[in-house]
């Protein structure tokens, strides 16, 4: 059977005259991109502006809520009651959706971004309650998940269309979790080493962890971060070494 993968990236980050990444070049290589809503990112002009140029070279649309926090980039881990957490991720999502409408695109995917998508990597009664409230404002929208965590576990248990990420530049707990930025190589910066490594596990079917352990996990989508000096490269290498292995880089299916 051959195998496909599609390759994501977070975008949408600027903010009025700040600019953050390169959309532009990164939307002729990936397949999916996690547009940020306004709350950790970007603003309604970035928005509208990365939504047409998704839709112009074919990438899927997703919306990427996060804490609102614009100064810490939503990387802080911040301490907001579940209810008024999840009426936040609904405002995003709407926003979103309503902005695609304008241009005449949809939202097939939402991801959270984040400390938000690190804790309820965590935390399965967080993660529900999250994606509940996304499933509130578009029931049919696929949930793009950390693949073999709580967030796994959650859409599970909903029974909602979901989508298994992992990550080609961050590396991995023992337990699925990516290793805290904090910590000696939790980013991986060179993209030669980023790009065999993760067609390594893509052909396992499995993360491959820092200690050695195997956790096998379906695999639909490849974050690549859009926000680093080296972006670019490595989402071109990641696909080239894909496509070299022969693994087709597509978007991954869902309803829309």
């Amino acid at each position: 059977m051959a195998l496909s993968v599609d390759l994501n990236a977070d975008m949408g980050e600027s903010l009025g005259p700040w600019k953050m990444g390169n959309d532009e070049a990164l939307l002729k290589i990936v397949t999916s991109a996690n547009i940020a809503c306004g709350f950790h990112a970007g603003d309604p002009d970035t928005m509208a502006k990365t939504m047409r140029g998704a839709m112009e070279n074919g990438v899927g649309i997703g919306a990427h809520p996060g804490f609102d926090d614009l100064k810490g980039f939503g990387r802080y881990r911040l301490s907001v009651p579940l209810p008024t957490l999840a009426n936040q991720v609904r405002y995003q999502v709407g926003a979103a959706l309503g902005m695609a409408a304008s241009i005449g695109a949809k939202v097939r995917h939402v991801k959270l971004h984040g400390a938000m998508a690190n804790m309820a990597s965590e935390n399965e009664a967080m993660a529900r309650a999250l994606y509940e409230a996304v499933l509130s404002v578009d029931p049919d929208v696929t949930i793009m998940v950390l693949a073999a965590t709580a967030q796994q576990r959650a859409v599970e248990g909903l029974g909602c269309d979901w989508a298994g990420e992992i990550f080609a530049d961050r590396a991995y707990n023992a337990d699925g979790t990516l290793v805290d930025r904090s910590k000696p190589g939790a980013v991986i910066h060179d993209a030669a080493i980023a790009g065999p490594r993760i067609a390594a596990m893509v052909k396992a079917g499995a993360i491959l962890t820092e200690d050695g352990t195997r956790l096998p996990t379906r695999i639909d989508t490849i974050c690549l971060h859009g926000d680093g000096p080296t972006a670019v490269e490595m989402a071109r290498t990641v696909r080239d070494t894909l496509e070299a292995e022969g693994i087709t880089v597509q978007r991954f299916k869902a309803k829309r």
